[in-house]
């Protein structure tokens, strides 16, 4: 597949959520589907529109329909998206509990692998991969639902997540994984524009879960073990920064004695602003660290030895650890 044909797929999906936004935006203010200021998590100075999501998925959508067949692999992924799109849609509405949303997950993860889509590994039994399969689609659709709590943070990780994945996809041959996160990219790309810091709009639970789902579903399919076996953690390591802060918020939560699900300002952004820096700063460090990972998962499947890669995720835990204990120290009750 030429490359010209993922550049003008990028393009398509990009114009289509730079016009659609706005758009969604006005109908999110017209029926009052806002974010309103609460002077604690919220902290916006005005009600801040909704639905953003909604436009990441359909430029996503339209820019596939328009350019590549659907497989039978493709049309599992679409459908596993579209219900979390819908999940997503009555959670902004705030009348979808926890456990509800839990199992709406589960549900796409088992239409995902009802289609085929799975981890596949030679030495994972199916008994094993299934079920580690459903584990991981739902930790990172979560994942990526739990970081959004900035301006551009979760669509921007998204966006260099994807266009990470590409690359690896481009690498390795597997053109369908290509196209789908080329599209996605472009997508989370165009409505980054309206999402950074100052946001106009969010993407709410609609995208966060929409994009988590996606994201953990095309990481899970790549190609990464043909020089190393450890590098079958390279998905991990790509989207280390929402899986860390998943955990770091359960961690902390968990000492306070809170839910898991409870809103709270345990974040790793959320305290790196109480430190010093500011928005803007937060959310660009956080990209940086994004494409540090992205790069070192990339170098993971190239070398030859297990034992080096075995060695870059005990640097990468290490460094986790270390930067989880310097984000307890920072006070949060002030």
């Amino acid at each position: 597949m030429p490359l010209i044909t993922f550049f003008f797929t990028f393009l398509l999906s990009f114009s289509l959520c730079y016009y659609l936004t706005p758009l969604v935006r006005k109908a999110a203010y017209k029926f009052g589907i806002v974010d309103k200021p609460d002077g604690k998590l919220k902290t916006q100075k005005k009600p801040v529109a909704y639905l953003g999501g909604l436009a990441i998925y359909l430029s996503f959508l339209i820019a596939l329909a328009l350019v590549f067949e659907f497989s039978r692999e493709t049309l599992g992924i679409l459908l596993g998206g579209t219900i979390v799109i819908i999940l997503g849609l009555v959670d902004d509405f705030g009348v979808l509990e926890p456990k509800i949303k839990i199992l709406g997950q589960i549900l796409a993860a088992v239409v995902l692998v009802r289609a085929g889509i799975y981890i596949k590994l030679a030495f994972l039994p199916v008994y094993v991969s299934i079920p580690l399969s459903v584990l991981w689609l739902v930790a990172i659709t979560n994942a990526f639902n739990i970081i959004d709590i900035m301006d551009g943070l979760s669509s921007g990780i998204g966006f260099i997540s994807a266009v990470v994945l590409f690359v690896i996809a481009l690498m390795n041959g597997r053109m369908a994984i290509a196209a789908l996160t080329i599209a996605l990219a472009g997508s989370l790309l165009g409505f980054l524009r309206y999402n950074f810091q100052p946001a106009t709009i969010y993407m709410g639970d609609t995208g966060s879960l929409f994009i988590g789902l996606m994201i953990g579903t095309l990481a899970m399919i790549g190609t990464y073990t043909e020089n190393n076996m450890i590098a079958c953690l390279v998905p991990v390591v790509i989207l280390g920064l929402p899986i860390f802060d998943t955990l770091f918020v359960m961690y902390i939560r968990k000492l306070r004695g809170i839910p898991v699900f409870f809103g709270s300002s345990d974040h790793f952004a959320l305290r790196l602003r109480r430190w010093k820096l500011s928005i803007r700063q937060t959310v660009v460090l956080s990209y940086l660290i994004c494409l540090v990972l992205g790069g070192v998962g990339i170098g993971m499947m190239l070398v030859n030895s297990n034992l080096a890669a075995s060695f870059i995720i005990l640097s990468l835990v290490t460094g986790a650890l270390l930067a989880g204990l310097f984000l307890k120290k920072i006070d949060m009750t002030l």
